[in-house]
């Protein structure tokens, strides 16, 4: 089986790349590499995540799965008295985040490796964000989802990114078996973004 960016030690050879991006009208510079998700530049749902998240300026916001750190990263932008958590797996994902956070001049963030949200488990947040690693398969996605709960103070909310075509129907079914609301806040080119409150 090929090595996916759900490694926690990625062993194919760098390449790195910078992505220039803008989201939510700032203006970014991100390092990536191979090993991790969508290496060539953000990709559409999490633009698309980033675009439509409603957080206040003082929120404790986790961000699981974070990747190069496009989504954490903003989410810190919209969170100035607030503080962002971002955790991932892949030990290259975590390196590329933190020296995206220092480049970016983001500072209000914590970057943890992590099995899903496992070194997370005592915290509580007003807000989840998560572009769930899809090709880890649906249990992997759902965990996320079940943990989050755990992890959300009262009337805190997770916001997903997922597309029709890999799983969105049954992301959906598994929040509404958990959480006591469940809305489709937004759909795009087959990216619905779910936002279920616990």
């Amino acid at each position: 089986m090929s090595e996916h960016y759900y490694t926690q030690r990625p062993t194919v050879k760098h390449d790195v790349n910078v992505a220039q991006e803008e989201l939510r009208g700032r203006k970014y510079t991100f390092l990536t590499d191979a090993g991790v998700f969508s290496k060539k530049g953000v990709d559409y749902g999490s633009k698309h995540l980033i675009e439509t998240m409603q957080l206040k300026e003082d929120a404790k916001v986790l961000d699981v799965g974070c990747g190069y750190g496009p989504i954490g990263l903003s989410a810190a932008a919209m969170c100035p008295k607030g503080h962002v958590t971002m955790v991932d797996i892949n030990e290259r994902a975590i390196e590329l985040s933190t020296e995206n956070a220092r480049r970016n001049g983001i500072t209000n963030v914590s970057i943890l490796q992590s099995d899903l949200l496992e070194q997370v488990k005592e915290q509580r947040y007003d807000v989840v964000l998560t572009n769930p690693p899809i090709r880890a398969g649906k249990e992997v996605v759902h965990r996320i989802f079940t943990d989050a709960y755990d992890c959300l103070v009262d009337g805190g909310a997770i916001w997903v990114v997922i597309q029709k075509k890999q799983g969105a129907p049954s992301a959906m079914k598994k929040l509404e078996s958990i959480y006591s609301e469940v809305v489709e806040v937004s759909k795009d080119k087959g990216y619905k973004i779910l936002k279920a409150t616990k």
